[in-house]
């Protein structure tokens, strides 16, 4: 008896203690924030708009037509616009759909600007540089890890390292 309730008891130890962790995915397609929350769905932090009543103007945000300074050392701008700038969202156009956590990058080829909308499907959005995550977190990645995994020499892996560790 002392066994059958151990096996239990070592079973239910078991089937709670496994975690699983992930960024949700957003609650609904779009929300027209509004600051009333009278016959409003409040989701994701804010007051929804009753979808039935948005109008053009709700997913309308001025200024994404102005160049931003592409001179930096990532080579690019970014306009934050969220749901306290843009209250809605319009979706017509390419997507590029990447799954959560998975590395990424798009590159233009052409000689002329290229203006990318880019929707960060999370509940708390980012940027994460990759060199940055590999040669410069605290605590450090072993060099012999790197080293093999980029086929460099641990000299290489030691210079990129202090390199990115204050960036």
């Amino acid at each position: 008896m002392k066994s059958f309730h151990f096996l239990v008891l070592l079973s239910l130890a078991l089937a709670i203690s496994f975690a699983s962790a992930f960024d949700p995915s957003p609650l609904q397609d779009f929300c027209v924030a509004i600051p009333e929350p009278k016959n409003a769905v409040f989701v994701n932090g804010k007051f929804c708009k009753n979808p039935n009543l948005t109008v053009a103007e709700d997913f309308f945000f001025p200024g994404l037509n102005v160049p931003g300074n592409t001179g930096n050392r990532v080579g690019s701008n970014v306009t934050l616009v969220n749901v306290d700038k843009l209250f809605g969202l319009n979706t017509l156009g390419d997507v590029f759909v990447f799954p959560i956590g998975l590395i990424h990058f798009q590159f233009n080829i052409a000689k002329t600007n290229a203006v990318a909308f880019a929707g960060l499907s999370s509940q708390n959005p980012g940027v994460i540089t990759i060199a940055n995550a590999i040669f410069g977190p605290n605590p450090p990645i072993n060099p012999d890890v790197l080293a093999k995994a980029f086929q460099l020499d641990n000299d290489e892996v030691v210079k990129l390292q202090k390199l990115f560790a204050n960036a």
